[in-house]
């Protein structure tokens, strides 16, 4: 399994659970972002997530990178969805082993505000009148 991926498959967190799993740390943080109802106060029929792949898998393991090094954390893995998700869908699963829990609360925050910023993935707000908006720079 791969600690950095994007993928059409729907993303289950015990695998990533596993990949950051250490005798030496005292805490796994599992962050879930799961595509809700609504955004900007109106009402979200579905999603569509649309990403460069290769580039995208690259930019996930630098950042994972950057917080290792930032937050003193151990193990990081990332997965993000593309494609269309409904309600209730898990769209990004990130998965940290620290040695403490403050530092990895704090790396899951930060990489969650990164990949939003830097990681070529892109988000389509499909609404419940039937019109859509792409949300980010695209």
């Amino acid at each position: 399994m791969q600690a950095f991926l994007v993928t059409e498959s729907v993303l289950q967190a015990e695998p990533l659970r596993a990949l950051v799993a250490d005798a030496g740390h005292g805490a796994i943080v599992l962050f879930e972002g799961v595509a809700r109802n609504n955004f900007g106060g109106r009402a979200t029929a579905f999603l569509e997530y649309e990403a460069y792949p290769e580039m995208a898998e690259q930019q996930l393991a630098l950042l994972g990178q950057q917080a290792q090094a930032q937050f003193g954390i151990g193990k990081v893995a990332i997965h993000h969805r593309v494609g269309v998700l409904q309600i209730g869908e898990t769209a990004v699963l990130i998965a940290i082993g620290s040695a403490h829990r403050g530092a990895a609360f704090a790396a899951v925050a930060w990489l969650m505000d990164q990949i939003k910023l830097v990681v070529p993935i892109w988000k389509c707000e499909h609404w419940a009148d039937g019109s859509q908006e792409w949300v980010g720079q695209r």
